[in-house]
């Protein structure tokens, strides 16, 4: 089966206008954009997930956790650009440094492990089963800034992760990155920032920010209106795909993060679904057009 595209609306916005968020990218012309105010905010959810754990819940760190059997490989378009691509396909990607083959910049080790391979500057993601990923800077010293429960903080990287496994992040997007120092520099400027003073949905949006300058990353950073440049293919198997399209990469990015939370089999059964009913509906309509023999009558 060939790629599928599908335009991707949602329809639980309460649209408001926003100021023109000041990125760093300044040689591009000022765009002025759209907040959409999600029902289903997933900070929200992660910090009703964190209390879980506070009150004594199931630790994280006690499940068993396969990245190729949990996560969504997936790829995001800009146009023709690809700009951030997840594969566990040695082919697609890279090793990092120190690994042997491909897909090693997807590898998840313990806290405690990453802070001896984390250099200021880097991004870390924490990833755990039925949780949203979550991203942080490392600054150094054993400490993180990023963005949870709707606060900028600078913590302790054993304790952002709350148990959860990581992987330094920086080769998921492709974005050019800004030098180490910038990038510390921009994370720890925003420590104490929280509620309505947010520019960032998520700490995935934050953690990229401070990294690669790009106001697409914040809170009505594009204008949402006409085409829709961004694709994220998902990947369904071997050979199959299914694509949707976003004005934004702040949608984009919701949705991305929605398919990490409820895991790589729930998103597959979802789309073949989908996939499943779309097919039926278009055989249909192409009954309906093109009417079978009538039976010859003996």
């Amino acid at each position: 089966m060939g790629n599928q595209v599908e335009k991707l609306t949602h329809l639980n916005y309460k649209e408001v206008p926003t100021a023109d968020p000041t990125g760093m990218d300044r040689d591009e012309g000022p765009r002025i954009g759209v907040s959409y105010i999600f029902s289903n905010d997933d900070d929200e959810l992660e910090q009703q997930q964190d209390s879980v754990h506070d009150l004594g819940g199931e630790h994280p760190a006690l499940q068993p956790y396969d990245p190729q059997l949990h996560e969504v490989e997936c790829s995001v378009y800009y146009r023709d650009e690809c700009i951030y691509q997840k594969s566990f396909s040695e082919e697609d990607t890279l090793p990092e440094e120190g690994d042997e083959g491909g897909g090693g910049h997807l590898s998840t080790y313990t806290p405690e492990n990453l802070l001896n391979r984390c250099k200021p500057g880097d991004l870390v993601e924490f990833v755990c089963q039925a949780q949203y990923p979550h991203w942080v800077v490392y600054v150094g010293d054993f400490q993180v800034v990023h963005l949870h429960r709707l606060e900028v903080v600078n913590s302790f990287l054993t304790d952002a992760s709350q148990g959860r496994r990581g992987r330094i992040a920086n080769q998921l997007y492709r974005y050019k990155p800004l030098s180490p120092a910038v990038v510390v520099r921009n994370a720890l400027e925003q420590v104490g920032c929280k509620d309505r003073d947010l520019s960032w949905r998520n700490s995935e949006c934050f953690a990229a920010w401070c990294r690669y300058g790009k106001r697409e990353f914040k809170i009505g950073g594009e204008l949402r209106i006409g085409k829709q440049p961004y694709r994220l293919q998902i990947r369904l198997g071997d050979k199959r795909s299914h694509t949707l399209e976003f004005q934004s990469l702040e949608d984009l990015i919701m949705e991305k993060r929605r398919n990490d939370q409820i895991g790589r089999a729930a998103v597959i059964q979802e789309l073949s679904s989908h996939l499943q009913a779309a097919e039926e509906e278009e055989e249909e309509e192409e009954d309906h057009h093109h009417p079978g023999a009538q039976p010859a009558v003996e």
